[in-house]
This record gives C-alpha cells, structure tokens and sequence, in this order.
C-alpha cells in the first residue's frame, strides 16, 4: 500500500520541478507575433514554396495581414536569395561518401514603398547534416526532401521573428 501512495506523490514533485524549471529558464508558448506595420506584401519570385509558407505563417501568427498587392502594403518583404547546397562532410577509408551536410540561405530585406528599410538586407544560413549509406539510397533523397522542408519551416520561423524587430525608419 505505501507503494501505491508514494508513486503518486513523486509524479506530482517531478511534475512541480518541472514546471518550475521551464518557468525559471524562460520558456513561454509562442504566442501571437506584434509587428510595427500593419500590411506586408511578400515577394519572393524565384521560391514560391518559401513565399507561400511565409505567408501563411503571417497570416497565422501575426498582426499584420498580408495583401496580394505591393502598393497596398506599408511594407515588402523581398526574398531574391533561396539557395540550396549540399556539402561531403566525411569519407570512408574506401573513398566512399559518409555523411554530407544540406545548407540553405535564404537572403531578404524589408522595405517600405519609397526604398526606406524597416530592417537592413540580412541573411539566414542553415545547416543539416545526415549520414549516407550506399545501401539505401533511394532513401537519401526522401530524407534530404524532409531536412530542406524543416530547414525551410526554419528559415520561416527566423524571418517572422526578425520581422518582430522591424522598426518604421526615422
């Protein structure tokens, strides 16, 4: 019977310690994203993929809406650099590729209508790394899909916060 009382018990302080921990560490759900513009338009032609998850994360997180129109906006979001690389990171005694890594950079910069930047021309440089086996390659390419759709999701998530900090020039 003490058996049964103590279990209970320590889930409940394990759980109280942890709560605690995360509170004291700074960690808080991400809530909903404040922006110093009210209207965004995104342009990214050369990654459709890219512009259209950017822009259905800022009409999900965010306070400003996104129109269909850069002279409707109060600002635009350039995006004229997505590229994706891909790197040998190590090779087997045979010569053989072990491990490659993925990189993306995404380049981008704020502006308003007139050519003033709310954010100076910035950078966003990802990396992912994944071991290779000769004997399964057809699932290379799946596994090299999902790391680019993550680091994509990512570089989003870095721009939406970058975004938070775009100040109205002076």
């Amino acid at each position: 019977m003490m058996r049964a009382v103590a279990a209970p018990a320590r889930f409940i302080v394990g759980s109280l310690v942890l709560a605690f921990a995360l509170a004291g560490c700074g960690f808080h759900l991400r809530g909903e994203a404040t922006y110093s513009f009210s209207t965004i338009f995104v342009n990214a032609p050369g990654a459709p993929l890219l512009a259209s998850e950017m822009r259905r994360a800022l009409n999900a997180t965010g306070s400003a809406k996104v129109v269909e129109d850069a002279k409707q906006a109060q600002v635009v979001l350039d995006i004229p650099l997505v590229a994706n690389d891909k790197e040998v990171l190590s090779i087997s005694g045979a010569g053989a590729v072990e491990e490659y890594a993925l990189i993306m950079r995404v380049g981008f910069r704020l502006h308003d209508p007139t050519g003033n930047d709310w954010l100076p021309p910035g950078e966003i440089s990802l990396r992912r790394s994944y071991t290779f086996s000769e004997s399964q390659v057809l699932a290379r390419g799946t596994q090299e899909e999902r790391l680019l759709k993550e680091m994509q999701s990512d570089a989003v998530q870095q721009l939406i916060r970058r975004l938070q900090a775009a100040k109205k020039p002076a």
